[in-house]
């Protein structure tokens, strides 16, 4: 199967569209595949190869499903990732300003006591 290069322009439309639900990420599997008729720049191009592929509905699912579920699960993880190294940075960038957990509590309660005395 073909691997996405990250300008694919289906690789956008997903993360573009913003999915909540893996059923959401289904429907988007099987629009893309549909729309496409082919999974992307990568696979060789012409009358053939198309008039191949979409012969039958069941050369359908097995050559265009696969390969747009497996990218799709491929640019998923890639967005994971991206957004957990942001909160990672995010709270590292918040530990060295305002401290650990400790820390913090030991102000909040520090404070609440001179309030109360």
């Amino acid at each position: 199967m073909a691997q996405w290069e990250r300008a694919n322009p289906l690789r956008q439309a997903l993360i573009d569209r913003r999915c909540e639900t893996a059923d959401e990420v289904a429907e988007w599997v099987v629009e893309a595949a549909k729309k496409s008729g082919h999974c992307g720049q990568d696979r060789q191009s012409g009358p053939s190869v198309e008039k191949d592929l979409l012969s039958t509905s069941s050369t359908l699912s097995t050559k265009i499903f696969p390969e747009v579920s497996a990218n799709t699960s491929l640019v998923l993880l890639a967005v994971a990732c991206s957004l957990l190294d942001r909160q990672v940075k995010r709270l590292a960038q918040d530990f060295e300003n305002e401290g650990g957990f400790t820390e913090r509590l030991y102000r909040v309660r520090t404070a609440n006591r001179r309030r109360q005395g």
